[in-house]
């Protein structure tokens, strides 16, 4: 659609008329860049002229036939359905003509001048010009005379010649000669052009790129056509799209069209009508646009698209091995078709389809100069690698320590996916053994974030080269991480057994930290490092000496092995707020995670978990994504949130598939089970558990995890034996590893369960206190779950107490399910004959925060039907956490206090007099009363000194 035009053909539309009214003849030329509508210009003016009573002749010059002598000129005439004799006659003339002049170089302005010398000379001229002259005088007699020529640029110099005879007798002859011209590397015919210049009524007119009102016209004409109108409404998201297209086509109309297009075809949900993609026909519309254009101008436009940055005049001369100035028209030429901004194509597309066009070895030519070119002009180590992976060429001395510079940087990145073509491509071209050792082992580092199923081959293959005297010490420790991963610990062990070191410097460093690694996740192999915190504790508080990854693992290990009164929760916090703005420490960051998750603050890994998986780099590392989001989701699991961690559990192995955990696949697990089995869906619950992990997984942290998570399933399922047995397993392995920390599992408080639902209260209640006395890692949720669960083997004078100090706890963090079974716990707690009130709305409390999809009220809404506070049998043989039943009844909502009535008795309770509250709401004092008449009436109290408890009842502590 012709837009953003309407000014061009308004000064055409007047000299039109100016050549109808006076008789003077026009002149205009129309330039603009390839697509900017210079054909669709003259078209839509040619159609105006013809109703206007115009006659209009039209021809276009084309590349192809720039050879071929009067092609304009003969188009013009055929257009002008001339009589057969007096065609005859002209065709006549140019045929003599041009068989008696000589040749000439095609498009070439010494060709042009050879040719009119020759013509002039001969006399050819006179008889041709003064027939076609009078044949347009002729034509013009009937009205006035429109010549439109497009494509000036193409047009043959004989018909150029005979085109500047015609505009030199326009003075008073009714015919407009309208050209049009793009934008080209060099003036094309300077001569004519000069000449045109001269004349008296000449106009240029130029057609600039589309604007964001051009374009948001367009795009609401486009939908004018699908609709039965364009509402106001829709203004501000027509112009948001205008910018985004020319985002991308710069304001190109060919261009702008072909996305147009392509967002019309997505609306109504139709395909092109070639039944292609509709991104192929903007990858057509970039390719129409510059074979449109000179050899040259695709040539700079192909090398931009190579190297992908700005580039300057002496690079791309280098590149393209031609003079530097020679580039400079051609980069022009892409600037004013709105290809180019700021020194590069603009826009990932355009790239694209330039790229897609190039032969594949003309590609990988253009990536190997580029290599070249930017090596020797001292470019950055990564942006030299970009070009040498796109070109697979390693011919030079230089290549592999690029590569690996490129390698190390893509990796401190976030970029494991780059690092690791880069290493692939080095790999390949390095010849001594050990610097191909260490390729190597960036390489499992790089493949690993990605897939860790894609390096089990490649460190069985580094674990050899380890045993080998040829093994550097830094290899030999590259490896253990991985294997520990796969579960083989003893080849870790062995890979650095006999590593010696001074205690001092990066490789002293780099041997602690893998020792100490070895240690936390393999507690059953080398325990003299958990009995020697010494090598490895003070590296926490000396930033400046110790590697960052010494520090992170040294902060895990003394969460759970406390060493001193090293706050752990501040020195995570530290590291986290250093390290976490770096798109590689994605890694580094997981041990400071698990410490704080050690320590008891599921509240700040929450926090930093999700600070984490919003930063855009997480997307190329899966595998430290996964591991995070497992971290996450425990988090969120403790802090009450079933949804969210299952959720969370469920992407970290959409990351990465189970059998890419390794020996870590019990985390992800243990949450998911947990989840289920706490949601109530137990039977999918037992698709998790169905799920193989490997034997190792017992030997690590998170086999505890796991064998808690299976307890709780065992018990849900009124497995006792089972759940027993894996409970006691879960103690006696985390005692014997010397981490019984009760952040990373509460298995006493698990088997407490166990022993509550087979009746053992002293064994359980003895149990429970041990939970409660393990202070490091205790964090509010167990803590409150344990005071809860005490609370029903004690006394009823004391379980009240325990009640209370149970939900005060569990107010603090936000697991409702757990606070409302503490409410409906203390229901159970309050006399037969006490107050009903209030026992009624502690249970309208309870159920309140349990009314979720998938949930079930916390306890019967009459209060009538609590057991006696001294009937013990039903907690005796009940398991303490199942749920309760669904036969309830539902209280009318007008008993329930509204806002307005809360927040005046909330301030009645504080002591605030009925004037008090009134200044302080801004309402009357008689509103302030009929609110308190309402609320007494719905507390059924007497008077305000009854209020504090009955407010507590329904809604917690008073704020």
């Amino acid at each position: 659609m012709l837009v953003h035009r309407d000014e061009q053909l308004a000064h055409l539309h007047w000299a039109f008329r100016a050549c109808e009214k006076h008789g003077h003849g026009q002149v205009a030329l129309v330039t603009g860049a390839v697509g900017s509508g210079k054909t669709q210009v003259l078209e839509t003016f040619g159609e105006w002229a013809a109703t206007a009573g115009g006659q209009v002749l039209s021809a276009a010059g084309a590349r192809a036939e720039q050879g071929l002598r009067f092609g304009v000129l003969g188009q013009l005439l055929h257009s002008a359905r001339l009589k057969p004799e007096g065609l005859r006659q002209v065709e006549g003339l140019i045929r003599e003509v041009a068989l008696s002049v000589p040749k000439t170089e095609t498009g070439s302005d010494a060709g042009a001048e050879v040719l009119t010398e020759a013509l002039t000379a001969d006399g050819l001229w006179a008889p041709l010009l003064r027939t076609a002259f009078d044949t347009f005088l002729t034509l013009a007699g009937r009205g006035p005379l429109v010549l439109a020529v497009d494509d000036l640029q193409h047009t043959d110099a004989a018909s150029l010649h005979c085109l500047l005879y015609v505009t030199r007798r326009l003075r008073n002859a009714r015919i407009m000669v309208l050209l049009s011209e793009a934008t080209t590397l060099r003036p094309a015919h300077p001569l004519f052009h000069a000449e045109l210049r001269s004349l008296p009524r000449f106009t240029r007119v130029t057609l600039p790129l589309l604007t964001t009102d051009s374009v948001s016209r367009l795009i609401g004409e486009e939908a004018e056509a699908r609709e039965a109108g364009n509402s106001a409404a829709r203004a501000q998201n027509l112009r948001e799209e205008a910018r985004r297209i020319l985002r991308v086509t710069g304001g190109n109309p060919l261009l702008t069209q072909a996305l147009v297009d392509e967002r019309a075809n997505r609306e109504t949900d139709s395909a092109p009508a070639t039944g292609t993609r509709a991104d192929d026909a903007f990858d057509r519309a970039v390719r129409d646009c510059l074979y449109r254009h000179e050899p040259g101008v695709r040539r700079v436009a192909q090398a931009l698209a190579v190297l992908n940055r700005p580039a300057s005049q002496e690079l791309l001369g280098q590149l393209l091995d031609v003079l530097p100035d020679s580039t400079v028209p051609a980069v022009r030429v892409l600037q004013s078709a709105g290809l180019l901004h700021a020194g590069q194509l603009r826009h990932p597309r355009i790239l694209h389809a330039v790229r897609c066009d190039m032969p594949a070895e003309e590609r990988r030519r253009l990536h190997q100069r580029a290599a070249e070119v930017l090596h020797d002009n001292g470019a950055e180590a990564s942006v030299v690698a970009e070009h040498l992976v796109a070109s697979a060429w390693t011919d030079s001395a230089w290549v592999v320590p690029v590569l690996r510079d490129a390698a190390a940087h893509a990796l401190s990145s976030g970029r494991p996916d780059y690092a690791a073509a880069c290493l692939r491509l080095g790999g390949r071209a390095e010849t001594d053994k050990g610097r191909r050792n260490s390729l190597m082992a960036m390489l499992i580092t790089a493949r690993w974030q990605v897939n860790p199923l894609a390096v089990t081959g490649q460190v069985s293959q580094l674990v050899e080269a380890a045993r080998s005297d040829e093994s550097s010490h830094s290899t030999a420790l590259s490896a253990v991480p991985y294997l520990l991963w796969q579960g083989r610990a003893e080849e870790a062990a062995e890979a650095i057994s006999g590593q010696g070191a001074d205690r001092h410097g990066p490789a002293s460093s780099e041997l602690r930290l893998t020792r100490l690694l070895i240690a936390l996740s393999h507690p059953d192999c080398l325990e003299t490092v958990r009995e020697d915190p010494s090598s490895w504790a003070r590296a926490v508080t000396a930033p400046h000496t110790a590697s960052p990854q010494l520090q992170a693992v040294s902060v895990l290990g003394n969460a759970l092995m406390p060493t001193g009164d090293l706050d752990i929760v501040a020195a995570a916090e530290q590291l986290l707020e250093r390290h976490h703005l770096n798109s590689g420490s994605l890694g580094l960051l997981t041990a400071p995670l698990l410490a704080l998750l050690c320590a008891g603050r599921s509240d700040r890994v929450a926090d930093w978990g999700e600070q984490l998986l919003a930063r855009p780099g997480v997307r190329h590392t899966p595998a430290w994504r996964g591991i995070v989001r497992a971290i996450h989701a425990e988090a969120t699991l403790r802090l009450g949130d079933l949804d969210a961690a299952e959720r969370g559990a469920r992407l970290a192995l959409e990351d990465l598939p189970a059998p890419a955990w390794g020996v870590a696949v019990g985390g992800p697990l243990g949450t998911l089970i947990t989840c289920t089995t706490e949601s109530g869906r137990r039977f999918e619950a037992e698709h998790w558990l169905s799920q193989p992990v490997p034997a190792g997984v017992f030997r690590t942290p998170v086999g505890a995890h796991y064998l808690i998570a299976r307890g709780r399933h065992h018990l849900a399922m009124g497995q006792h034996q089972a759940a027993a047995a894996d409970l006691h397993r879960c103690g006696e392995l985390v005692r014997s590893w010397g981490i019984d920390v009760a952040g990373l599992v509460p298995w006493r408080l698990e088997l407490a369960r166990v022993q509550l639902s087979l009746g053992n209260r002293t064994n359980a209640a003895q149990l429970l206190q041990d939970q409660l006395q393990v202070s490091r890692g205790l964090d509010d949720r167990t803590r409150g779950r344990a005071l809860r669960l005490l609370a029903s083997t004690a006394a009823p004078d004391h379980r009240r107490k325990l009640l209370s100090k149970a939900v005060s706890v569990l107010q603090s963090c936000s697991d409702q399910q757990e606070l409302a079974r503490a409410l409906s716990d203390t229901v159970q707690t309050l006399p037969p004959a006490g107050d009903p009130t209030q026992a009624r709305l502690f249970v309208h409390r309870a159920n309140r925060l349990t009314q979720r999809p998938g949930r079930t009220p916390a306890l019967p809404q009459r209060a009538e039907r609590r057991p006696a506070p001294d009937d013990t049998t039903t907690t005796a043989t009940t398991p303490a956490d199942s749920p309760p039943d669904d036969d309830f009844e539902t209280r009318d909502q007008d008993s329930l206090l509204s806002e307005a009535e809360r927040r005046v008795a909330i301030l009645a309770a504080r002591g605030r007099t009925n004037r008090q509250i009134s200044n302080e709401l801004y309402i009357t004092v008689s509103t302030v009363e009929q609110h308190l008449t309402r609320v007494y009436r719905k507390l059924d109290v007497k008077s305000r000194t009854d209020l504090p408890d009955r407010l507590m009842a329904l809604t917690g502590p008073m704020a």
